[in-house]
C-alpha cells in the first residue's frame, strides 16, 4: 500500500514539473495624454543682448619703440587729440637732427651751383665761354636743386616719425581696454588702447538659423534694460550674412540713439517685432511625447474605442523651447501619449492617468493651532 501511494505521488510530481508555468498578465499602464490642437505660433522671441559702441577703434603707434608713459586708463573719457601714451623719442630725435644736417648740406650745394650758373651765364653773354659749358652748369644746378628737395622731404618724413612717438586720440570717446604697459617694446601698429567712440550705440545679439528668416534690416525691436527695467525702441541695422562657425548663430545689430542708450556693456533683452505677414496655425507637442524609431520620429496615439496605443510617424518642422512643431502625421483631436513613451508597445492596453485628489479634510487655521497647542501641553 505504501509503495502504491509513493508511486502515485511521484507521478503527480512529474506531471506538475512538465506542465507550462502560468504567465502573469501584463499590467495595464496608466498614461498621460494630450489632445492635439492647432495653435498660433509664438509671435515674439526675447534674446539676451549687450550694448556695444557703433565704432570701437584699436589705436597703436605708427612706429615701433619702447613705451615710456601711458596716460590712458580703462573707463577714462578722452577728447579728440588727447595724449594717450608715449614712446621713447631719443632715436627719432637723433635721426631728425641728421636729416636736418643733410638738408643744410644740400642747400649749400644748391646755393653754390646757383652762384656758378649765374657767373657762367655772364661769361656766356660776353662770349667768353661756349653754350655747352653753360648747359653743364645748368645741369649741375638742377641736380643740386633736386638733392635739396629730396633732403627736405626726408627731413619732413623724419619729423613725422618723431611726432608718431606720441599716441593721440583720434576721436572723443571712452577707453574700453588697455593692451600695453610702460616698459614694453612694441612694433609698429601694435594695439595699445581701445576707444569706444561717442555716438550711436548698438544692441548686439545672436539668432539661431531657424529664426533668422524673420529678422531683416529695419525691423522694429523693443529693448528692455535689465538694470532699470526701462524700455527703448530700436531698429535692426545689420544682419550677419553667414553663421558663426562655432555657435551656428547669426549676429544681429540693433541701432539705438547714443543719448538714450544704456551704458556700454549693459545687459539688455531684445524683442524683435513679429513679422507683418500672417502665419498659419501649427501643431505643437512636448518633447517628452516623441520617440525615435530608427531614422523616423514617432508618437503613440491612443485609440479610445479599444483603449490601446498605436505608433504614428510624424515629421518635425522645428523646435520651440520644450515643444516641437509637427509638420505632418497628426490631426487636431488626436490623443497623444505625453509621458512614458519608451515602455509602450503597439496594441498595448492602457488607461488614462487621472490626477489623484487628496480626500483628507483641511482643518481651519485656528482649530489647527489649538490642536498643536494642546499636543504641546
Amino acid at each position: 500500500m505504501n509503495k502504491r501511494c509513493l508511486a502515485s505521488l511521484c507521478a503527480l510530481a512529474l506531471l506538475a514539473a512538465c506542465s507550462k508555468p502560468v504567465v502573469p498578465e501584463e499590467p495595464i499602464r496608466a498614461v498621460r495624454v494630450v489632445t492635439v490642437g492647432a495653435q498660433a505660433p509664438d509671435a515674439k522671441y526675447e534674446y539676451a543682448a549687450e550694448v556695444r559702441p557703433r565704432v570701437e577703434s584699436r589705436l597703436g603707434f605708427r612706429v615701433g619703440g619702447k613705451v615710456i608713459r601711458r596716460q590712458a586708463e580703462v573707463g577714462q573719457r578722452v577728447k579728440a587729440g588727447q595724449l594717450l601714451a608715449q614712446l621713447d623719442p631719443q632715436d627719432f630725435l637723433l635721426a631728425d637732427s641728421a636729416a636736418r644736417a643733410q638738408v643744410a648740406a644740400a642747400q649749400s650745394s644748391r646755393d653754390l651751383a646757383t652762384a656758378e650758373f649765374q657767373r657762367y651765364k655772364v661769361l656766356k653773354d660776353q662770349n667768353f665761354i661756349s653754350g655747352a659749358e653753360l648747359d653743364r652748369r645748368d645741369s649741375a644746378l638742377k641736380a643740386a636743386q633736386a638733392q635739396f628737395e629730396q633732403a627736405q622731404a626726408q627731413q619732413a618724413a623724419q619729423a613725422n616719425q618723431s611726432k608718431y612717438t606720441s599716441l593721440l586720440a583720434d576721436a572723443a570717446g571712452v577707453i574700453t581696454a588697455v593692451e600695453a604697459e610702460p616698459g614694453q617694446v612694441l612694433g609698429a601698429g601694435t594695439p595699445v588702447v581701445r576707444i569706444a567712440q561717442d555716438g550711436p550705440r548698438d544692441v548686439v545679439f545672436s539668432v539661431p538659423e531657424d529664426r533668422i528668416s524673420n529678422i531683416r534690416p529695419g525691423l522694429p525691436v523693443e529693448v528692455k534694460v535689465w538694470a532699470s527695467q526701462s524700455r527703448l525702441n530700436g531698429r535692426v541695422r545689420e544682419v550677419a550674412s553667414s553663421a558663426d562657425p562655432q555657435t551656428r548663430t547669426f549676429l544681429v545689430k540693433v541701432t539705438l540713439d547714443g543719448a538714450a542708450a544704456p551704458a556700454l556693456g549693459s545687459t539688455v533683452y531684445a524683442v524683435p517685432q513679429a513679422p507683418n505677414h500672417r502665419e498659419s496655425a501649427v501643431i505643437k507637442l512636448p518633447t517628452s511625447a516623441l520617440k525615435q524609431d530608427g531614422q523616423t520620429s514617432a508618437v503613440w496615439v491612443l485609440e479610445q474605442a479599444s483603449m490601446t496605443v498605436r505608433q504614428q510617424a510624424v515629421v518635425i518642422a522645428t523646435a520651440d523651447g520644450n515643444q516641437v512643431v509637427i509638420a505632418s502625421g497628426l490631426a487636431p483631436g488626436d490623443l497623444v501619449v505625453s509621458a512614458g513613451v519608451h515602455v509602450l508597445s503597439p496594441g498595448q492596453k492602457v488607461t488614462q492617468y487621472q490626477e489623484k485628489m487628496s480626500n483628507m479634510p483641511v482643518a481651519p487655521a485656528d482649530k489647527a493651532t489649538k490642536a498643536i497647542t494642546s499636543v504641546a501641553k
